[in-house]
């Protein structure tokens, strides 16, 4: 009995494996390498389980049943995580986006894509966390306008697509973009969430390049984060279903006091970047395509504000 629970198990992940390859595909090759690597050594380990399966073995008793239990339960919870792991995938006009062109330089990498005005040095850079399990690319139409308006875009690919995971990407960026002096940090939904502990920590340590503004994109901070000395710009919509409106409403309490809050109405959760719908949402009342567009200029707003106030002006 045991080797056919074995079997089963076993021939679940691989269909786990397969299901995920089939419906995501795009985001899996240029996801963050962490997940690929996981599916693979998920294979390689239901492989191994089934071929041991077949092979005339003792009966188990005694400890050795406990211990195969065990690594049965361990087994089904790993792949229930590498299924609900599964990302949600960038749709168009995002895709486009990713192309570079006259006026956008665009870069990929295994860990982050980045947006670069093709013309003149940037001094002012968007460090933006993606949603949970969000395709990186999702982002670059919305993001997209504040390269065309010359500022620099840093979108990190998330290990497994947990903002928590990639808490040091701006670091990352620091290092990689020495010619930022302003850096605006910004996420939508838990990267926003990431984005205001990274504000909040950064406070006053890097006078070289400051963290100048924070971007959240129907997103809030854990807690209190009064205390960022930054301007902060919250974009949110009015029939979000996950950080719905009057979520949106009390963390004014845990922001700033001079903290902009920009509504977009009719907008949704799954609004603020191009991944189709997601589970949990309202039901948007606006085009996606005018959410969008709002959303961008409010973006372009807020690091416009940082440039000027950078320059002194």
């Amino acid at each position: 009995m045991s080797r056919w629970v074995t079997r089963g198990v076993a021939l679940a992940a691989i269909a786990v494996v397969v299901w995920v390859l089939i419906t995501a595909w795009p985001v899996v090759v240029h996801g963050h390498p962490l997940y690929a690597a996981l599916l693979v050594l998920t294979v390689v380990g239901a492989g191994v389980a089934f071929v041991r399966s077949l092979q005339q073995r003792p009966a188990r008793t005694g400890w050795r049943r406990v211990l195969w239990a065990v690594g049965v339960v361990a087994a089904v919870g790993w792949i229930a995580v590498m299924a609900w792991l599964k990302p949600f995938t960038a749709e168009e006009p995002a895709l486009t986006a990713m192309k570079s062109d006259a006026q956008v330089t665009v870069t990929e990498t295994p860990t982050a894509i980045v947006l670069a005005p093709a013309s003149g040095e940037p001094a002012t850079g968007l460090l933006f966390q993606p949603g949970a399990k969000v395709d990186a690319r999702a982002y670059a139409a919305v993001l997209r306008p504040a390269a065309e308006a010359g500022d620099l875009v840093v979108i990190p690919k998330q290990p497994l697509g947990v903002a928590f995971l990639a808490s040091g990407a701006l670091s990352t960026a620091r290092t990689a973009h020495p010619e930022i002096t302003e850096w605006v940090v910004g996420g939508h939904s838990l990267g926003g969430t990431v984005a205001s502990s990274t504000a909040l920590a950064d406070a006053g340590q890097n006078e070289a390049a400051p963290v100048a503004g924070l971007l959240l994109y129907a997103s809030y901070p854990a807690g209190d984060a009064r205390a960022i000395a930054a301007d902060v710009m919250s974009i949110s919509g009015t029939e979000d279903g996950l950080a719905t409106p009057a979520d949106i409403e009390a963390s004014r309490a845990n922001l700033p006091a001079s903290s902009d809050f920009v509504v977009i109405d009719g907008a949704g959760h799954a609004y603020f970047g191009d991944y189709g719908p997601q589970p949990g949402d309202g039901t948007p009342t606006i085009d996606h395509t005018d959410a969008r567009a709002q959303i961008s200029a409010a973006t372009v707003e807020l690091l416009d504000r940082v440039r000027v106030k950078a320059a002194g002006v």
